[in-house]
């Protein structure tokens, strides 16, 4: 059982410190949902950005699994089929973090961070908490329709009509490379 909140992981006997913040994780999901990075490229970023001796690893491979051990709590990923994507952190952020600083009750962003020293800010791990305890507010029934929408099940009436009046809020949004864009615009003159 894991009381602290790390801010440091073990590779191959080492101790590495990470960059632990929120901001810090929410920097690697963009870096992941990145159309125009590799695969290779994608994880180079990642470790660039969460360890603090990036200079230092030499087994990226173990390096990528504490990142996403980290990134899920400490938990181990449980294998098997992966359901409907029902959230957009770059989207939803406004309405994740009024939730998460409502559970807290402080304002996350107000809380220093300094990315060069590794020192303040709110711990991802806190977040997560936080996150996983948010209850009924907007982003809850924003993911509530997206998951009847994904599976075919009806919406309700009042589920509709809000559906209908928050499109923006509900659809995800597609990430294009810079060459759909191109081409988007060359077909459709926009």
């Amino acid at each position: 059982m894991r009381y602290g909140l790390p801010k440091s992981v073990e590779i191959g006997g080492e101790e590495f410190s990470i960059r632990y913040d929120f901001r810090v994780v929410l920097d690697l999901f963009d870096v992941m949902n990145d159309p125009e990075l590799s695969d290779q490229d994608r994880a180079l970023a990642m470790l660039q950005i969460f360890y603090v001796d990036f200079d230092r690893l030499t087994d990226y491979q173990a390096a990528i699994e504490q990142t996403y051990l980290f990134i899920n709590g400490g938990q181990e990923e449980v294998g098997g089929k992966r359901g409907p994507k029902l959230v957009d952190w770059e989207q939803d952020f406004p309405h994740i973090v009024a939730a998460v600083n409502r559970v807290l009750g402080y304002e996350i962003r107000a809380v220093e961070y300094d990315v060069e020293n590794n020192t303040g800010g709110v711990h991802w791990w806190t977040f997560l908490s936080a996150y996983t305890e948010i209850g009924d507010c907007l982003f809850a029934q924003i993911v509530g329709i997206r998951s009847k929408r994904a599976t075919g099940k009806k919406l309700s009436k009042e589920e509709q009509a809000f559906y209908k009046k928050n499109k923006d809020l509900i659809d995800i949004k597609r990430k294009y490379t810079q060459e759909e864009n191109d081409f988007i615009k060359m077909w459709t003159g926009k």
